[in-house]
């Protein structure tokens, strides 16, 4: 794929770190310049690219690889710290230095001649965009995506891969302006001399630009970029972001300034005109951010000290809480013991104690056995009174002993206390000895 047609260049985009220095234009990484482009600044980077039919206004100085596709012409000199390529019809005022091997085509004009340090090949290089595209797509054709990494690692030269300046097709750069038909995309950090003209602006934070901006779209100016110029968009919106300042008028369909912006001239909108104001919350969390990493470290610091000291005061409430629930235990198991004692004593005393009632159903019982052996006794008595009557009187003294026997029969069987029905019966058997 040649830089012919449209390209692979689809916007102008410059890097962050990108200067202008009197009349190059500096950058730290790669250059890649679409066909049919002016460039009337001297071009310094690492790796150069020009497309066909590109006018260079000044001299040409490469770190790297320079390749200088067909019809270029470059008003200065060329110099290249490791290889070169130039197409045919290729011219070249001043003198071509070339650190390594030179590549040369047909009908290649150096003014002031040529050096070269290893081979010089006199041939037609394919142009330098095609051959890149040509190989990385055959790689991702086969899918050899590792085979394509190593290629892009060895196109970078194994450095850390850098934003290149990309200027597309039919763009004009000078030291009065920068004009092209794409979106145009600055970076951060970078000195630019002439007015920017594109299809819309995005400038990034901590520019500088000397000249103005004007797009058909929108026009943005991020933080910290002072514009020394005017900024004018024809029917987008225009964007002021907080701490950018503007040296000029602002005209645009829409505008949009942030509270700590500055415009020193004259502001015009045929829409919305807004003012935002930022929260201090949001405030805060910006400073927050961009704060200095050791009070962040303190206050986190603090803060765990402060975390720990509320854990140690919590651990030592628990600890409490968990002493006096166990002194609560023990006393609770102290008072179920002298409940438990409490209440065996009670059965205790309610197993001595008697019963009124029971007591006399006992002594009711005792006095009704008793009275049935008096009356046994009484009924043997008188059989022995009928054998008497019928047989010899016995002695006075074996009536005796016998009725004592009975007594102390008596006694012995039962110990409740002597009745009537025993004195009767008693009374009964000293009639019959007197008898």
């Amino acid at each position: 794929m040649s830089l012919r047609g449209d390209g692979p260049i689809e916007e102008l985009s410059i890097p962050s770190g990108t200067t202008v220095e009197e009349h190059d234009v500096v950058v730290d990484g790669d250059v890649l310049v679409g066909g049919q482009s002016t460039v009337e600044l001297g071009v310094r980077g690492r790796n150069v690219a020009i497309g066909e039919r590109v006018s260079v206004g000044d001299d040409i100085e490469a770190e790297g690889d320079c390749r200088l596709d067909t019809w270029c012409s470059v008003d200065g000199n060329v110099l290249v710290g490791e290889d070169a390529y130039l197409g045919e019809r290729v011219t070249v005022t001043g003198r071509l230095m070339v650190s390594g091997d030179l590549d040369i085509g047909d009908d290649v004009t150096i003014e002031e001649g040529f050096e070269a340090n290893g081979w010089i090949v006199i041939r037609n290089p394919v142009p330098t965009i095609v051959f890149y595209f040509i190989v990385l797509s055959q790689l991702l054709r086969v899918g050899e995506t590792d085979a394509a990494d190593e290629l892009a690692e060895a196109l970078a030269d194994g450095d850390d891969v850098r934003d290149p300046l990309l200027v597309p097709r039919s763009a004009e750069i000078s030291d009065d302006a920068w004009r092209v038909s794409t979106p145009a995309t600055v970076g951060d950090d970078c000195r630019l001399h002439g007015n920017l003209r594109a299809a819309s602006i995005r400038v990034g934070e901590r520019n500088e630009v000397f000249g103005s901006l004007r797009a058909r779209e929108d026009v943005t100016v991020s933080a910290d970029t002072v514009i020394h110029g005017d900024v004018t968009t024809r029917g987008g919106t225009v964007t002021v972001e907080r701490g950018a300042r503007v040296l000029g008028d602002v005209s645009a369909g829409d505008l949009v300034v942030y509270d700590g912006a500055e415009i020193q001239g004259t502001l015009r909108a045929r829409g919305e005109m807004k003012l935002i104001q930022e929260t201090d919350s949001e405030s805060e969390a910006e400073d927050a951010e961009g704060g200095d990493p050791d009070e962040t470290d303190s206050e986190a610091a603090d803060g765990r000290e402060e975390a720990e000291a509320e854990n140690s005061v919590d651990g030592a409430a628990q600890t409490e809480d968990s002493d006096d629930g166990a002194a609560r235990t023990e006393e609770a198991e102290i008072e179920e013991t002298e409940t438990e004692t409490e209440t065996e004593e009670t059965e205790i005393e309610r197993s001595d104690e008697v019963d009124p009632g029971e007591a006399d159903d006992a002594a009711d019982t005792a006095e009704t056995e008793a009275g049935d052996d008096d009356r046994e006794r009484t009924d043997e008595l008188d059989t022995g009174n009928d054998a008497t009557e019928s047989e010899p009187a016995a002695p006075a003294g074996e009536d005796d002993r016998a009725a004592d026997g009975a007594d102390s029969a008596a006694d012995g069987e039962e110990t409740a206390p002597v009745t009537a029905d025993a004195g009767a019966a008693t009374d009964a058997a000293g009639s019959d000895d007197e008898s």
